[in-house]
């Protein structure tokens, strides 16, 4: 094991270690401390990732390079880290050449250092347990910064209390399940699981005749079964078709007719008019006579009558006009725990800012893993709203193509359901292929569905109110859903 004499003290001064300025040293909350670490685990941790690869995967499920105290170190497991990931054996020799090649060589101490690091421990056996220490060492130093950030803005007689407690909160959770984490699962305990699920599912099934969130839609709940937990759901259309309705029109039924909580992400347009949206829909009162106040008594009456059931409904609406990825995340785990929402819409995709990458389409494809990702976390469905290219005008039939995504083909890859809303009449084609009039109707295209066939479901679409709804049943035979 790691013998702290043989490197006498302090260890910094014997492998020249830089340590990171976590913390400044002129917070009041340190006056003069050393922000929490601990060298020995991190020299401990380095020098078994040098003896084992299992302790490298091991470890990189544990922590992240940032989580070292010493910029030396972090160096050192970067390196390791990118050779256990080339699958390339993990020596002295191979770290020292791959450190060379990133030109940090010299700056973590040379090879003497690697050496040093790689011949003080004997055993890989307690590697879990100095990642965990250099962890909760980290974490700590985590809650200092925040803690020094929420001081110094306090100060700050421009800043709101309520965004500042609801800043720290967001940061504090992020902590939380850094150092919760998550290990892997017997298959046996996975099976119990499952038959438990299949059990529920069933049981639901009976009662409701689907096993997800129910859309309000008959036949597109029939083709899907629902909104399935976990699932990343993509609405995605050319502009004006109605994308927005299509997704308040779900939102609206399911927290209205459903009494099931809902969160709605709008980008796009600020609470108020979606809010707007919904009453024109409601109370089938013409959404421009809303938006200008041109109102006769009987829609006004028609308003007052139907705004209280809005007001009661649980939906969940954040504007913020310039929404991030980590924002997002953190206020989708709040309405998850705070008001158990039962799916999340984001209105829409290519608006949402991402951490800056080397193309828009690596951009893109950032922000859909990790809605695919948040919806697996919170165990709900995310439906998200997207652009489709201008390549669908330019077919006879105007019908949209999963290539026609914009900016990405990572979209489709993550996307559990890809959903396009098309309306034949905006193009001035009269009737379907089998003749019955578009006029005030609208297909929803189940282009992709990982785990359930594709088909073409047919909605109306009232435009003036902006709403969806059922066919009736007479005039609605939608082509018949095909392939898995």
């Amino acid at each position: 094991m790691f013998a702290q004499e043989e490197y006498g003290y302090p260890i910094e001064k014997v492998l020249g270690i830089q340590r990171q300025r976590a913390v400044s040293s002129e917070s009041p909350l340190l006056s003069g401390k050393t922000p929490p670490h601990a060298t020995e685990a991190e020299v401990a941790l380095l020098g078994a990732l040098f003896l084992d690869r299992a302790a490298i995967a091991r470890c990189i499920e544990i922590l992240e390079p940032s989580a070292f105290y010493h910029d030396q170190h972090r160096k050192i497991y970067e390196a390791i880290v990118a050779l256990f990931e080339r699958g390339v054996p993990v020596d002295v020799v191979t770290v020292t050449d791959e450190l060379r090649r990133r030109g940090q060589l010299d700056y973590i101490g040379g090879a003497t250092t690697l050496v040093t690091i790689s011949t003080n421990v004997v055993s890989s056996a307690a590697v879990e347990h100095h990642a965990r220490i250099v962890l909760e060492r980290y974490l700590k130093r985590q809650l200092l910064q925040t803690a020094a950030r929420i001081v110094e803005q306090s100060f700050d007689d421009s800043t709101d209390a309520l965004e500042l407690i609801d800043r720290a909160e967001n940061e504090i959770f992020s902590l939380a399940e850094q150092r919760l984490g998550k290990s892997y699962t017997s298959i046996n305990r996975l099976a119990r699981a499952t038959l438990e699920l299949i059990t529920r599912l069933q049981e639901r099934g009976v009662e409701h005749g689907i096993s997800g969130v129910p859309t309000g839609f008959v036949k597109l709940d029939e083709l899907l079964g629902g909104l399935q937990k976990s699932d990343l759901i993509i609405i995605a259309a050319r502009p004006s078709m109605g994308k927005t309705a299509l997704a308040l029109s779900i939102a609206r039924n399911i927290a209205v007719e459903f009494k099931l909580p809902v969160g709605f992400f709008s980008i796009e347009m600020a609470g108020v008019q979606i809010v707007m949206r919904l009453l024109s829909a409601e109370a089938r009162v013409n959404a421009h006579s809303i938006r200008t106040g041109r109102l006769s008594h009987e829609e006004m009456q028609k308003i007052v009558k139907t705004i209280g059931r809005i007001a009661e409904a649980p939906i969940f609406i954040d504007d913020s006009p310039a929404l991030d990825l980590m924002e997002l995340r953190a206020k989708a785990r709040r309405l998850r725990s705070e008001h158990d929402v039962q799916a999340i819409f984001v209105d829409y995709l290519q608006l949402i800012h991402a951490p800056k990458a080397e193309s828009r389409e690596r951009e893109i494809s950032i922000i859909s893993r990790t809605l695919k990702q948040i919806a697996k976390e919170l165990d709900i469905p995310i439906v998200a709203l997207a652009q489709l290219n201008r390549s669908v005008e330019s077919r006879a039939d105007k019908r949209p193509m999963l290539s026609d995504l914009r900016e990405s083909g990572a979209i489709e890859q993550d996307a559990d359901v890809v959903m396009f809303v098309t309306r034949p009449e905006v193009y001035d084609i009269a009737t379907y292929d089998d003749g019955s009039p578009t006029e005030n109707t609208a297909e929803l295209i189940i282009a992709k569905q990982r785990n359930g066939p594709i088909g073409t479901v047919r909605t109306a679409y009232l435009k003036d109110y902006a709403r969806f709804e059922n066919l009736a049943l007479s005039f609605e035979e939608p082509p018949p859903p095909v392939g898995f």
